[in-house]
């Protein structure tokens, strides 16, 4: 009977700290919706979502903002965030005073749940030590070469095949593009980082346990760095409700399958591998630091590249002439070698200065990483006189950069390669006016391996398939995330070019 009576004793005040902790969050969310400290147009806006009536995208309403600016920087009250699409300060963040402009805590406080002490994540002597491994290997020419011969097998071995599967005539000939370009990347990545094959790039199988939680990890975390208020995203952490229950159940997925990436490493043996992480296993032995080293490499070369390979279709679906340019070029290299033959070399990879020309220039529109963000150690005055307090968020923003006419001129929303050749050869703008990369001393160490792998599929798919986008004059809606992703896909129709039409 005591027992009993315990028992409904512990229910009853369970379920009223429960109904108060609810009644205290929704109340916490009704304030912060309705913030009264800050009743300027852009905030007021933001928290009514009144924006979403003109503009698709965040990053569009953000793009506009910034070209209405005067100085190219506009401030964000409510998320106490200063954004700018500046040159001049994005290279005085990246480099001048680099130092004052690290990630910072609040920065590695909402990723830290899945990148952890991975390099995107961490500053100061975690972030030298893993840049210093990453850059010696990267730049090495053995790992180049093992790269170069990993990609160029996944194009010719799976992804041709496939494409050449879905161009069947007796089929519908049409596949879900970014789909298939996130599992290419993820099989690459993983061969390249851990020398195993999930072997993704099969459509009748399912998209690897892995992949499916670390995609939602990422377009949860992306919502905590949106919130106007960390306390809310916290407080359900604690309490383990809602979204950050779901995280945390996907973050655990996350973490028994890279726990087993790198069981199985040590069982291959890391002695004799040339993946990237057998080399990091060398100089490492704490299982939890190579975790995060694995989940950087996941998100550095996976969701950027299908990202950019996703739209540099959807741009060439609505340019022909570029299509037709891009075949001119491998014809002229490749010397019209059969389209049996296995990918183009990577010194021909090289030589085709129009189709790094065309990648760039997708890029510049649609970059993978639209938005990245730093935070200011000390109070500090931006070269355009913005001034910006201790402990301020701090974000440029190369989406929207892409789309300033102040910096690409009058046509900077058309999609033209062109404007990246002189006299026929390609030649690239400073890093600060077209950070897509990063720039300073944050520079992307994977750039040229990143490179490789794109241009290795468009100079492989675009002379042997025509690929139609369906609903292809739509401009692409995106969901949040850490990178950009189409939502709903990239539907698209396959047709496989005659021999004729090949020559």
């Amino acid at each position: 009977m005591a027992a009993a009576v315990w028992l409904q004793s512990y229910v009853s005040s369970f379920f009223f700290i429960f109904a108060a902790t609810f009644i205290a969050f929704s109340g916490l969310l009704l304030l912060v919706r309705w913030r009264p400290w800050c009743n300027c147009s852009v905030c007021r806006a933001y928290l009514s979502s009144t924006w979403t009536a003109e503009f698709d995208n965040l990053c569009d309403w953000y793009a506009h903002l910034l070209r209405q600016s005067p100085t190219g920087t506009v401030q964000i009250h409510v998320l106490g965030n200063t954004i700018t699409a500046n040159p001049d300060n994005v290279e005085y963040m990246l480099k001048t005073n680099f130092d004052n402009f690290p990630k910072g805590k609040p920065f590695s406080t909402i990723l830290g749940d899945l990148l952890g002490h991975g390099i995107f994540n961490v500053d100061g002597e975690a972030w030298r030590f893993q840049r210093k491994m990453a850059s010696l290997e990267l730049g090495s020419a053995s790992l180049r070469s093992y790269a170069f011969r990993i990609v160029s097998g996944e194009v010719h071995h799976r992804l041709l095949p496939l494409l050449a599967f879905v161009s069947d005539p007796s089929g519908d000939n049409t596949v879900e593009l970014q789909d298939v370009f996130r599992r290419f990347a993820f099989d690459t990545v993983c061969k390249i980082s851990f020398g195993l094959d999930p072997g993704c790039l099969e459509l009748s199988l399912p998209m690897s346990e892995f992949a499916m939680a670390f995609d939602r990890a990422s377009t949860l975390l992306a919502r905590r760095g949106a919130t106007i208020a960390p306390l809310v995203w916290k407080l359900k952490r604690f309490l383990n409700v809602g979204s950050e229950r779901e995280l945390r159940r996907s973050i655990r997925r996350v973490n028994v399958l890279a726990d087993e990436v790198i069981r199985q490493r040590r069982v291959l043996g890391s002695a004799s591998g040339h993946d990237l992480l057998s080399r990091f296993m060398s100089s490492v032995e704490d299982d939890r630091y190579l975790r995060d080293i694995v989940i950087s490499f996941l998100l550095a070369g996976r969701d950027t590249v299908a990202s950019s390979l996703t739209s540099v279709f959807f741009l060439l679906s609505q340019h022909p002439k570029v299509v037709a340019a891009i075949r001119d070029e491998v014809a002229a290299v490749t010397k019209g070698k059969d389209e049996n033959d296995e990918v183009p070399t990577y010194e021909q990879l090289k030589g085709m200065h129009y189709v790094t020309a065309v990648l760039h220039e997708s890029l510049r529109l649609y970059p993978p990483v639209q938005f990245d963000s730093k935070f200011c150690l000390e109070d500090d005055v931006l070269p355009d006189g913005t001034m910006v307090t201790k402990n301020a968020r701090v974000t440029y923003h190369p989406y929207a950069m892409g789309r300033m006419e102040r910096i690409w001129g009058s046509d900077c929303f058309d999609f033209k390669p062109e404007r990246w050749l002189r006299d026929g050869l390609f030649t690239p703008e400073g890093l600060f006016k077209y950070p897509v990369f990063q720039a300073g001393l944050r520079v992307c160490l994977g750039k040229e391996m990143a490179l490789m792998e794109m241009k290795a599929v468009i100079v492989s798919v675009v002379p042997r398939f025509d690929i139609e986008v369906i609903n292809g004059g739509r401009s692409p809606h995106f969901t949040p995330g850490l990178t950009a992703t189409i939502t709903g896909g990239l539907s698209v129709r396959v047709h496989r070019r005659t021999a004729t039409a090949c020559e």
